[in-house]
């Protein structure tokens, strides 16, 4: 039995970018999943063309916030109305291989797990390759994901029947990164399907392009997510500070 997946993809003026991650969505191999986009107020023509594919094709789903409430907002609106077994990310940028959904669904099943992730290639705004595969500790655990999110978010998939929605405050950062602390402090560890399975764009106003940004979100993480105190978080960034600079590039790798 091919259980149903819900895709989560929050979209926000993202026109060059949402026919190549629909398409990437509906090449997959595994058929039976329902695609939910929630439309943070685009001013582009991003709902244009995703009601032209939903016109076609009635696994995807549009659902249109009347103002600007962010990214968070707009993801926690897509979960809300997911009905599926399991639930997978995908940023409106992003691109997944025709195998990835398979794959993945049949790793969970074989081993029993309620969460798995993978690899994943790394592509430039116009969607040239750059040979880059973002690999991860395996099995990660969660002492590894404290220091580091290892986990892309463009990969990972849970099932809702054993941890339930997991839904976080929309105004806070690294949504992602807080969604998979709260994995595995529950089953302490995860095994990611060894292999990539998806290209995430690199893009040059992404928060992960910002390093200052980047440092901040993560530190409200440490301070705001966990509740350490304003020393004690000072000395846990700068834990994740060499873990980011001088561990994970050994789980980067050129191909």
């Amino acid at each position: 039995m091919n259980e149903l997946v819900s895709i989560i993809v929050p979209t926000y003026n993202t026109e060059k970018f949402i026919r190549q991650t629909i398409e990437s969505v509906q090449n997959q191999s595994y058929s039976n999943w329902e695609m939910i986009l929630a439309d943070d107020a685009s001013t582009d023509k991003t709902v244009a063309i995703i009601e032209e594919f939903a016109k076609n094709d009635n696994r995807i789903k549009l659902f249109k916030l009347p103002e600007n409430r962010g990214n968070g907002f707009a993801r926690n609106t897509a979960l809300e109305k997911a009905i599926g077994k399991y639930i997978a990310y995908l940023d409106a940028d992003d691109l997944w291989f025709p195998e990835k959904l398979e794959k993945q669904i049949q790793y969970l099943k074989a081993n029993n797990q309620p969460f798995t992730f993978s690899y994943y290639d790394s592509i430039d705004e116009e969607g040239n390759n750059l040979n880059r595969r973002v690999e991860s500790p395996n099995p990660l655990t969660y002492k590894e994901l404290f220091f580091c999110n290892y986990v892309g978010n463009l990969t990972a998939i849970y099932d809702v029947e054993h941890f339930g929605k997991i839904k976080l405050e929309s105004s806070e950062k690294r949504q992602d990164w807080r969604i998979w602390l709260t994995i595995l402090k529950q089953i302490k560890s995860a095994e990611a399907v060894p292999e990539s399975l998806a290209f995430y764009r690199i893009r040059k106003d992404s928060i992960s392009s910002s390093k200052f940004k980047l440092i901040k979100h993560n530190f409200g993480v440490y301070r705001k997510f966990h509740g350490y105190n304003l020393f004690f978080s000072i000395l846990l960034m700068m834990r994740f500070l060499f873990t980011q600079l001088v561990i994970k590039p050994k789980y980067i790798k050129k191909v």
